[in-house]
């Protein structure tokens, strides 16, 4: 049988099979898919083709879609002072522990600069697993988006760093980005102000009574106009398509069976081929690798306690098990790292040991982090919403 048949067959067994495997071992679908997609490359039956990096690339592009959309704008900037005042301090003793941590072990600068990273990408999976009105899920998005916009930057620049160099051509490329992220801030503005004049544009753009899924086709339009955009300023891929979730959370949260479209079709097939993907990208050989497993649990063990550190911010507005339920959250950033490390390793900055803790602890975070979420929230039942 032709490999290619193979790992078709192969890939839409584990899609169907992995949310019975996860039930049967009481785990979370997600990190179910990346063992999965691990275990059978190892085992020779999934292998890279070109079409299947193509679709994974674009699952993830769709997470971040995704996570885009569950950003309510209105509920961050009518929170209280106090609670975005915490999510600043929270994001800003990530940085600063990082940086301690950095000096502390002696790390490379790229593990540095992943320790902090922040992406709400799995925030999407969490809340439709558990619900977007759950408190901690709200204050981990209201923290998230902050963390997000500072990584993605910092993915950004790292990314120019690699292929610029320092120089003028580096500085370009950030005033670039600046304007650019000026431009849609205005944009956004004028829209507002255009749909609050002339509400009636967006029945027109998105018609209750619709018979040609004309909400789905905007939505997807937007998604690869906004990529089409970022390839040609040769900006992350990533941010484009989180703005382009924000924008249709933002101007179009009237139509409220949208985002139940959306994510259906993400987490039902674009989105589990990007984790059996990861998995995948990982070769169990390099357990057997000097320093890759305590390596890796080193970097997992000081991303997760930085978060759960920098949680005591959180506590005396949302609660002890609600700051620890959003540190957790907030533990698995694990497109941006995996995002970083390949830039790193492509541009010689880290050797393949590192790229390969680097994985690891990307790996274990989710793997720990969706567990002590699922632990907490059985001992504590619903928990209450963040003020």
């Amino acid at each position: 049988m032709p490999a290619e048949i193979t790992l078709l067959l192969i890939l839409s067994l584990i899609i169907w099979g992995a949310p019975f495997i996860a039930k049967l071992l009481r785990m979370p679908t997600t990190p179910v898919e990346i063992i999965l997609g691990s275990v059978l490359a190892f085992m020779g039956l999934i292998h890279h083709h070109e079409y299947f990096d193509i679709v994974a690339e674009v699952g993830f592009l769709y997470l971040m879609f995704l996570a885009g959309m569950e950003v309510d704008l209105k509920q961050i900037t009518r929170s209280p002072k106090s609670l975005i005042r915490k999510a600043v301090f929270f994001n800003f003793s990530l940085w600063a522990l990082a940086l301690g941590s950095g000096l502390l072990f002696n790390l490379n600068t790229i593990v540095i600069i992943s320790l902090p990273l922040i992406s709400i990408g799995l925030l999407a999976s969490l809340s439709k697993n558990y619900g977007k009105e759950e408190g901690w899920i709200r204050l981990a998005f209201i923290v998230g988006v902050l963390g997000e916009v500072v990584s993605i930057a910092a993915l950004t620049i790292i990314d120019a760093v690699s292929s610029v160099g320092f120089g003028l051509a580096l500085f370009q490329k950030l005033g670039y980005l600046f304007l650019f992220i000026l431009v849609i801030y205005l944009l956004y503005r004028a829209l507002h102000l255009l749909f609050w004049w002339y509400p009636e544009l967006k029945r027109i753009l998105m018609p209750k009574l619709d018979t040609s899924d004309q909400d789905v086709r905007l939505a997807i339009a937007l998604f690869f106009i906004l990529i089409s955009l970022m390839l040609a300023l040769d900006f992350e891929l990533a941010l484009g398509t989180f703005i382009a979730g924000v924008a249709i959370s933002a101007f179009f949260h009237h139509e409220k069976h949208l985002e139940e479209k959306m994510s259906s079709l993400g987490f039902g097939f674009l989105v589990p081929l990007f984790f059996i993907h990861v998995g995948a990208s990982f070769d169990l050989n390099a357990l057997a690798y000097p320093r890759v497993v305590t390596g890796a649990v080193l970097i997992t063990l000081l991303m997760i306690g930085m978060r759960i550190l920098g949680g005591y911010h959180l506590k005396r507005i949302a609660g002890d098990r609600n700051a620890l339920l959003s540190a957790f959250a907030l533990s698995m950033p694990l497109t941006l790292i995996i995002a970083v490390a390949t830039i790193g390793y492509d541009a010689s900055i880290i050797d393949i040991i590192i790229y390969y803790q680097l994985i690891l602890a990307s790996l274990f975070e989710v793997i720990l982090s969706m567990l002590a979420i699922k632990l907490l929230r059985k001992g504590g039942g619903r928990s209450k919403s963040t003020p």
